[in-house]
């Protein structure tokens, strides 16, 4: 015998308790169901452990999809402002850490228990170590789930199954399966937010720098972020690496700008004339580590007294360190992307609803979509906006 729902959320991640809770509270008998032994398990562990949970300068252009209207609706309709007063009911401290990144000040388990409360209160039931086999679309209307622990019968099924980031903590690629089973399109998937790698003699370098941070400006394909860039074992990181990579395509160049903001010629003829019997790597170390200097300066080929600089060198000083062009050979993947890029086509599913427009009842929410946000937040604000929408709608 089928246990029946009105509602059932495949994921109970961010967007799909969100979804749950907000369907509940609008007293629709709801189910999440998920594999994972664990609920949200990527609100656990974002932020260090203290989850970046919204940001507060929101805007259509924080996210990537190739259809970039698609997000507008949801955003506009649940803000993050909303989300804010729900952390605020729940008496959850929080910080602003930079531009606009709101972070819990104690652990990323208070927005879980949020979630969690929420779906209580709500009257939202939440199933645990629940496999789903197959989904299939009843004649009448409806879905059959069959799982691990039975069949469940619902009136509306909502995907929020997230993407192939993080495999160790349960991800998998069964919400496109189920897009593909009902005739949707999936814009190709790739790692997002991801550290870049390298080899040759680069990888041997940011090795050996492993552990610095630099405030960069990083550029390529006529996007640019400014923030941290981290030297690693495999190549750089940081937050200014992690947003560029959403953007970097293989083969094509990077350019880092090492010290954006400021006039770098003009810090050099200064530093010369007022410290002309110093070395280059002595200025350099006023703004870097001493290891960074020597790298500048090995990559360079240059490290005199700075009197001694010619012009010719000057050019070549200015260039390197306002824009270094270098190649990088790749991302690290999915085993350490904070998000996938790409997913279930947004052209045949409703801004407003988020149902499909292929099959009744079927939602799509959260990373499962062709939507993927910046750091800082924004992945997070798109699962509770998603999450509200198509609560509101199932």
């Amino acid at each position: 015998m089928s246990q029946k729902y009105e509602v059932i959320v495949i994921g109970a991640g961010a967007a799909g308790l969100m979804c749950a809770a907000t369907a509940g509270y609008r007293g629709k008998t709801t189910l999440v169901i998920d594999h994972a032994n664990k609920m949200a398990k990527k609100v656990l562990m974002s932020g260090g452990g203290r989850c970046n949970f919204t940001n507060l300068y929101v805007e259509p252009e924080n996210y990537l999809s190739q259809n970039p209207h698609f997000c507008k609706s949801a955003l506009s309709r649940y803000t993050q402002w909303d989300f804010i007063s729900l952390v605020e009911k729940y008496q959850i401290d929080y910080y602003e850490k930079e531009s606009g990144q709101l972070f819990c000040k104690n652990s990323s388990k208070e927005i879980r228990d949020l979630l969690l409360g929420e779906c209580q209160q709500a009257g939202a039931k939440i199933q645990l170590k629940c496999s789903v086999d197959n989904v299939k679309r009843l004649e009448q209307g409806g879905f059959k789930l069959s799982t691990n622990m039975g069949s469940f019968i619902c009136d509306a099924l909502v995907i929020a199954t997230g993407g192939l980031s993080i495999p160790t903590m349960g991800a998998t690629g069964f919400g496109y399966q189920i897009a593909e089973q009902f005739g949707h399109k999936i814009i190709p998937t790739s790692a997002g937010l991801t550290p870049l790698t390298f080899d040759g003699k680069l990888k041997g370098a940011f090795a050996e720098l492993s552990g610095n941070s630099v405030p960069m400006s990083v550029s390529t394909n006529g996007e640019s972020f400014n923030s941290a860039v981290l030297f690693t074992h495999k190549g750089l990181s940081g937050p200014a690496i992690l947003q560029i990579s959403n953007y970097w395509k293989p083969g094509e160049p990077l350019q880092l700008n090492w010290m954006p903001g400021t006039n770098i010629e003009e810090w050099l003829s200064s530093g010369i004339e007022k410290k002309p019997e110093s070395q280059l790597k002595t200025l350099l170390s006023t703004r870097f580590s001493q290891s960074v200097s020597s790298f500048i300066c090995e990559q360079l080929q240059i490290n005199c007294k700075l009197k001694q600089i010619q012009h010719k060198d000057k050019v070549k000083i200015v260039d390197f360190l306002s824009g270094w062009i270098i190649y990088p050979s790749g991302v690290e993947g999915y085993r350490v992307a904070e998000v996938t890029l790409g997913g279930v086509d947004t052209s045949e599913i409703s801004s407003k609803t988020f149902e499909s427009q292929r099959v009744e009842r079927l939602f799509f929410i959260g990373e499962v979509l062709d939507v993927t946000g910046h750091l800082g937040g924004f992945n997070f604000q798109w699962a509770w906006a998603s999450g509200n929408a198509a609560g509101e709608a199932v």
